[in-house]
């Protein structure tokens, strides 16, 4: 299915250097995998219901509920380098 200029191409577009060695190893193993697609493809799944994850589980959610923080006051009495209510923290930018 695939031939050595599809490697080289394939190849070129990543950026990749291919050998000569492993360019007959690609076409082997992409044209595998390619036969193996189709061969799925041929598989009647016409009685399978679609489903969205296979183990069958349910996303666990939770409504968004407004809970008080933490005041600036406490807030501040965590932070080694405060001035007023705004953070400190060291310059990393000259």
């Amino acid at each position: 299915m695939f031939s050595s200029d599809d490697i080289k191409k394939l190849g070129k577009l990543a950026h990749l250097y291919i050998s000569q060695e492993e360019e007959v190893e690609l076409i082997h193993k992409l044209s595998a995998i390619i036969e193996h697609v189709d061969h799925l493809t041929s598989v009647d799944v016409s009685a399978v219901q679609p489903m969205s994850h296979v183990h069958g589980s349910t996303n666990v959610t939770r409504s968004d509920e407004l809970t008080p923080g933490l005041s600036i006051e406490d807030l501040m009495k965590n932070v080694p380098d405060h001035s007023g209510r705004f953070i400190r923290v060291p310059l990393i930018v000259e």
